[in-house]
C-alpha cells in the first residue's frame, strides 16, 4: 500500500512539472504486478547407473568357507565359495570343483580336501551344487545333449557362474581351472573344452571323456565300457587333463581313461612324446603315472592309473564319500599340474 502512495505522488508531482508522458510510464511501472521471488527448484537427484550384482557384493573374508546362490538367464544354483587363509589378495587362481552323484559341496570339499591345499597354495575353491530338481541324485546331466555345448545348460551355468565369482572374489581370470570326479569329471570336460577362452586346464577322476553320448543309455553303456561311444574322427585340441582312474572301478569302467588320449591324438597335436612312470602312495597303493607332451615340451595329458582303487577320489579323506584315503593324493597332483599350466597364446 505505501508503494502505491508513492506513486500516485511521484506522478502528481511530474503532472504539475508539465510532465504527462512521464507521470503515465511512472503509474505503469508502479502499478505492475510485483514479481514473486524466483524458487530454485531443488536439483532432481542424480541418477546412479545401478552395479553389477558383483559389484555390491563385499569381498569374501580370509578363510570363509560361504554358502551362496546364484541366479543368472541360464538357471539358478546353489554353490560354495572358499577363500584362502592370509591377507586378502587380489589375482589368487581359482578351481573349480564339480562333485559326484549323491554328493554336496561341502562332503566333496570334504573328501578331497581341496580347501586346506588353497590355504597352503593361495588358491580360491569353488564348488557348484547340483540341484535335486535338475537331478533327484544330484548328477549333473552330461550325458544330454543341451549340457554338451557351449552357450546352453549347465556348461552356460557354471561359466557364468565362474565369472562371477571371478568378479566377487577379484580372481585371476587368466588362471582358472576345472575338476571333478564321475558324473562331475565327465562334465568338467565338456565345460572345459566349450569354454577354452576361460578355463586353461582340466582334472577328470573317474569320468567319461567326451564322446557321442546323446542319451541316458549310450551313457550308461560308455560307463560300462562300451567303446562305440566315443567319438571318431578329428577332434579339436583338448585343454591341458590330467586324468585319475582306479583299475578296479565298478562304476565308470577304468577303459574310458583310455578315451582322453584318443582325444588327445584324434586332435592331431603332432608327435607326442610319453614317459611311464610307476610308484607307490606313502599308503601303499600301487600307480601308474603316464605323461604325454608335445615336441616343444609342453604337458598335454597326464594319465593316473590307482591300482586297486575302485570309484573313488585318491588319498581323499575317509570322513567323506566317495574316497580311497591309501591312494596317492590326487588332489595335490592335479594343483601341481594346474598351476604349472599358462594360457597358450
Amino acid at each position: 500500500m505505501a508503494d502505491l502512495f508513492k506513486t500516485l505522488s511521484k506522478a502528481a508531482r511530474l503532472v504539475r512539472k508539465g510532465r504527462p508522458m512521464s507521470a503515465l510510464i511512472a503509474m505503469q511501472d508502479g502499478l505492475k504486478p510485483t514479481a514473486a521471488p524466483r524458487t530454485r527448484l531443488p536439483k532432481a537427484p542424480r541418477r546412479k547407473q545401478a552395479k553389477p550384482a558383483a559389484a555390491r557384493q563385499p569381498r569374501p573374508a580370509p578363510g570363509t568357507f560361504g554358502a551362496h546362490e546364484f541366479d543368472c538367464r541360464h538357471g539358478a544354483i546353489h554353490f560354495r565359495l572358499y577363500t584362502p587363509r592370509g591377507p586378502k589378495r587380489r589375482n589368487r587362481p581359482l578351481v573349480v570343483m564339480l562333485h559326484g552323484c549323491s554328493q554336496t559341496a561341502s562332503d566333496f570339499a570334504t573328501g578331497t580336501g581341496m580347501n586346506e591345499l588353497a590355504d597352503e597354495l593361495g588358491c580360491l575353491v569353488l564348488y557348484p551344487q547340483q540341484s535335486q530338481r535338475a537331478n533327484l541324485a544330484r548328477c549333473w546331466n552330461w550325458h544330454r545333449p543341451r549340457n554338451q555345448a557351449r552357450g546352453e545348460g549347465e556348461p552356460a551355468l557354471i561359466a557364468a557362474l565362474t565369472r562371477h565369482v571371478l568378479a566377487i572374489a577379484a580372481g585371476n581370470s587368466e588362471r582358472v581351472f576345472i575338476a571333478g570326479i564321475s558324473a562331475g569329471g565327465s562334465a568338467a570336460a565338456i565345460v572345459g573344452a566349450a569354454y577354452p577362452d576361460l578355463f586353461i586346464a582340466v582334472g577328470v577322476h573317474s569320468g567319461v571323456a567326451r564322446g557321442t553320448i546323446r542319451t541316458l543309455p549310450s551313457a550308461l553303456a560308455a560307463m560300462r565300457g562300451d567303446r562305440r561311444a566315443g567319438f571318431t574322427g578329428r577332434a579339436t585340441r583338448p585343454l591341458p587333463t590330467i586324468v585319475f582312474h582306479g583299475d578296479e572301478d565298478r562304476v565308470v569302467h577304468p577303459s574310458n581313461a583310455a578315451g582322453f588320449l584318443n582325444t588327445l591324438e584324434r586332435s592331431q597335436p603332432g608327435p607326442l612324446i610319453s614317459r611311464t612312470y610307476y610308484g607307490k602312495s606313502d599308503k601303499g597303493r600301487d600307480f601308474t603315472r603316464k605323461v604325454y607332451r608335445s615336441s616343444s615340451g609342453n604337458t598335454l595329458l597326464e594319465d593316473w592309473t590307482i591300482h586297486g582303487s575302485g570309484h573313488e577320489w585318491s588319498g581323499g579323506s575317509a570322513s567323506a564319500s566317495y574316497t580311497d584315503p591309501l591312494g596317492p593324493n590326487a588332489s595335490r597332483e592335479m594343483m601341481r599340474f594346474f598351476l604349472s599350466q599358462r594360457r597358450a597364446n
